[in-house]
């Protein structure tokens, strides 16, 4: 199928796209209003966004930033993966076959939706929710995670084109992927890129949902740690409780510490209030089980905070330890807390972690560097099928 004889190429993202595009929800969203919007500015290229919304009756168009946005009733109640490989999928690929795009760009569960389709393809995986599944603390974690791992696999496998936005994830294609993997870094928002800095000292913020897989209460325990030792310190965290169960299991650990007023909980926030926060952290955190390429590290480093993350997963490619920041044990309570007290308490070595930090932000994740990569995929492969 080669590229229709014209100047523009037309490109479909399907994707999770917010209701509001200045309020994202999740890494998924962010990334894909940061891309979409910066793809626009490419006068060679036509961006419509294909998303399923379950607030939406009936199909609608609307324009934002230069973007085609069309939203299609969300059918039914079915869960993620249901949904994915059986109604979703039938509404996407109807929907698509009538849009007729010259290339698909899948994010996330979407790539399942688009698995087998007569385009070309691109997908970009933001994360391995069969190895999600298994630090969830859901029920029965094994068993889910092997019928995800079923349907993500063979999803990966028929994709020709991937974007890996992290040689961790490359490594997990290994064996599985049989097209071409790309290496192009997850955008941030340009804003984060020119923030001011106005630190308060001892002030640890972390973006990131409240649940067993983001490890939220052994950064709670570093920081009790911390405190016990008469270091003054603030943990202030971004984020909602999506495990309840886990959530008052944080709780309760911080009144038995009396920490309650070390650790603040600011719930969801959106970006301005997240920039804010950025503007005054001495340091960034997240020690999670089990990431690819977390946003919150992404723009924690374009605003130039040094990071202590966990040494696993996707992170070591984004932490260089003792240059931006450092990679901990995420299981090491004593770990954790001897690196946040060393970036804490040294103001010189905090300053060049930060300036080095937003050096390497800006090459890897600037929207309108990402979007030159990913303009010239599309580039590519348009080349390649002609």
């Amino acid at each position: 199928m080669g590229v229709r004889e014209r100047y523009q190429m037309r490109v479909a993202i399907v994707t999770q796209f917010p209701t509001d595009p200045n309020v994202p929800h999740g890494g998924v969203e962010a990334v894909s209003v940061h891309l979409a919007r910066s793809l626009a500015q490419h006068r060679d290229l036509e961006i419509d966004v294909v998303t399923l919304d379950p607030r939406a009756s009936s199909i609608g168009i609307e324009l934002w930033e230069g973007v085609r946005i069309h939203r299609l009733p969300r059918a039914g109640n079915a869960g993620e993966l249901w949904n994915a490989i059986g109604p979703g999928r039938r509404q996407i690929a109807g929907y698509l076959g009538q849009l007729q795009p010259d290339v698909i760009h899948a994010h996330d569960t979407y790539g399942l939706m688009v698995k087998g389709l007569p385009f070309l393809r691109v997908f970009t995986i933001h994360g391995f929710i069969y190895g999600d599944t298994l630090v969830s603390g859901l029920k029965w974690p094994w068993l889910r995670s092997r019928i995800w791992r079923y349907f993500e696999t063979a999803g990966w496998a028929d994709q020709p084109n991937i974007i890996s936005i992290s040689p961790y994830v490359r490594e997990r294609l290994s064996g599985v992927a049989r097209g071409a993997i790309h290496d192009i870094d997850n955008p941030i928002g340009e804003s984060f890129f020119h923030l001011p800095r106005r630190i308060r000292k001892g002030v640890i913020f972390s973006a990131a949902a409240i649940c067993p897989r983001k490890n939220t209460l052994r950064l709670v325990e570093a920081v009790s740690r911390l405190a016990q030792q008469g270091r003054p310190v603030e943990l202030r965290l971004a984020g909602s409780v999506i495990s309840p169960g886990y959530g008052e299991q944080v709780r309760q650990f911080i009144r038995a510490h009396q920490l309650e007023d070390k650790v603040v909980f600011l719930g969801q926030i959106g970006t301005d209030r997240i920039m804010e926060e950025l503007v005054a952290a001495s340091v960034f955190a997240l020690v999670s089980l089990e990431e690819n390429s977390p946003m919150g590290i992404e723009e924690a480093m374009a605003a130039s905070v040094p990071v202590v993350t966990s040494n696993r997963c996707g992170m070591p490619y984004m932490v260089r330890h003792g240059e931006t920041g450092y990679l901990v044990n995420p299981d090491n309570i004593v770990d954790i807390a001897r690196r946040l007290d060393q970036i804490l308490s040294n103001d010189e070595l905090a300053l060049a972690m930060g300036e080095k930090s937003h050096a390497i932000a800006l090459d890897r994740f600037h929207p309108r560097r990402v979007a030159d990569r990913t303009r010239e995929v599309y580039l590519d492969i348009a080349r390649r099928d002609v």
